[in-house]
């Protein structure tokens, strides 16, 4: 069974765990080495953490913590999306996508977007999202990662 809680500051240090695993499994070839140990080096404490403060949820697995993924009423975007390596190719990336986008409309949300990594616009664009122009994603440590900006129509249910 998979269930979807909202993070506490004290789920920080999971998530980030799963966060800095999910990028050195799915990113490899998409960006260089240096590039996902720059983007993954540090703690939660360095700033992560204050993410927990959004709409930020962790999904887990028989109890066990295996998903993240954000969304950012100010901005209208859904971020954080990373599953923990030994539970990919499941559809939990789609199903917290799809809790997330159902989350946004319910707060009064007509679209959402997001900034997606080369390695998962196709992944985005088979979920309805549209974009194919690239990039520069400027990450609050200073890092700066090609990206692929998409924006998603929310149906009203």
């Amino acid at each position: 069974m998979f269930e979807m809680k909202r993070a506490t500051p004290d789920d920080a240090g999971i998530a980030f765990e799963i966060r800095r695993l999910a990028i050195r499994h799915q990113c490899i070839g998409a960006y260089s080495e240096q590039q996902m140990l720059d983007w993954t080096k540090g703690s939660a404490a360095d700033g992560y953490d204050t993410l927990m403060q959004k709409h930020f949820y962790l999904g887990y697995v028989e109890s066990e913590p295996v998903a993240t993924g954000m969304l950012d009423l100010e901005h209208r975007e859904i971020g954080a999306i990373f599953i923990h390596p030994d539970f990919m190719q499941r559809g939990l990336g789609k199903r917290v996508l799809h809790f997330l986008e159902a989350l946004a409309r319910d707060l009064g949300l007509a679209e959402v977007c997001l900034d997606a990594t080369l390695n998962a616009a196709d992944f985005y664009r088979r979920c309805g999202y549209v974009g194919e122009g690239r990039a520069i994603y400027q990450s609050p440590s200073g890092l700066q990662l090609a990206c692929v900006p998409m924006v998603k129509q929310l149906k009203t249910v």
